[in-house]
């Protein structure tokens, strides 16, 4: 089975400033995920000047702020793209970035990322899809806010441009930032599987670690998660992000889950083997049997220990001749 690819969205919790971004990439590396996620943007590109806040942001940032302005201060730009880079290499993880425009896709390009990450919201945008279908790079698609034709279009650009279809894994998403729990439709993400045969995994906006656990325990592939320093921060997404010791426990419950996923073939465990004959039973003399005697179900009775004759055969032996003589609870 492959490892599970888990995916630490830092996003733009680093409020603009390369140190706290090198921070978040340093609880990332200490948590021991895959990858550390930024987002690659132009504010003129991203939002027009009169752009609405969604309510989430509007409860995070401050109130006067127009959409723009918040965006405009969250970019990061080349210079600090190639810092962050080498600072991720220096630490042995991978640096990932969602890009939200064109210019956005042909610097990441530049800068030589294996893996697209395409948001929920740029699921229905043709020409940025076709753009990402064309580098022929391994992709992960989220999917919050879709339905599955328009999955089904996106997978399809992102095919028909040239991006080869065991390249793509597709994330099942809800974009509400915190998601309640009744709206996270786990099943969703068998759904996109099983319909497009292809990877599938969970970018998570729930408060907590259960449901990505849970989504592992289902086949998940990838897990993406927002995380900070402090959910106290002051910007949009702080709040509904782990905190390092959160993004540590998300980590290792979702190793444990795969690792106790297993193989699927029923049998006993090395560990367990040994437990066998202390656990199971055997057909043992009730009272003292002399030789001769019928074993019938007046003198015999099935304890413990297992390793004398198995309690299925208990047909077989009523009825039959004792052979010797038996003290009470001695083994037939």
């Amino acid at each position: 089975m492959r490892k599970v690819f888990i995916i630490a969205e830092a996003g733009v919790n680093h409020n603009g400033s390369i140190e706290l971004a090198k921070k978040l990439i340093d609880v990332a590396v200490e948590a021991k995920v895959d990858a550390v996620k930024f987002q690659t943007f132009k504010a003129e590109n991203l939002v027009s000047k009169n752009a609405q806040k969604a309510d989430y942001q509007k409860e995070t940032t401050s109130k006067e702020e127009s959409q723009f302005e918040m965006i405009k201060k969250l970019e990061l730009d080349v210079k600090t793209h190639k810092e962050l880079i080498s600072y991720c290499n220096s630490k042995n993880i991978m640096f990932l970035s969602t890009p939200f425009d064109h210019d956005s896709i042909e610097l990441l390009n530049d800068l030589g990322l294996e893996i697209f990450k395409i948001p929920s919201g740029e699921i229905t945008n043709l020409p940025y899809l076709r753009h990402i279908g064309k580098l022929n790079k391994k992709v992960i698609l989220s999917t919050g806010m879709a339905n599955i034709g328009e999955i089904e279009d996106a997978i399809d650009i992102l095919i028909n441009s040239g991006t080869k279809k065991e390249n793509i894994t597709v994330l099942h998403a809800n974009t509400e930032y915190p998601t309640p729990m009744e709206d996270v439709n786990l099943r969703a993400m068998l759904t996109i599987g099983n319909t497009f045969d292809i990877e599938f995994g969970y970018s998570d906006h729930t408060l907590g670690i259960e449901v990505p656990t849970a989504a592992v325990a289902l086949g998940a592939s990838c897990i993406e998660k927002h995380f900070t320093l402090d959910k106290t921060m002051e910007g949009p997404d702080h709040k509904a992000s782990l905190e390092p010791d959160e993004l540590k426990a998300m980590v290792k419950a979702v190793r444990n889950i795969e690792k106790a996923l297993g193989n699927s073939v029923k049998k006993p465990s090395q560990s367990e083997s040994k437990n066998k004959p202390i656990a199971r039973k055997s057909i043992v003399a009730k009272s003292r049997i002399k030789k001769g005697e019928v074993l019938n179900e007046n003198n015999l009775v099935i304890k413990r220990p297992g390793n004398g004759i198995s309690p299925m055969r208990w047909d077989e032996v009523i009825g039959t001749i004792a052979s010797k003589d038996y003290k009470e609870d001695e083994l037939i």
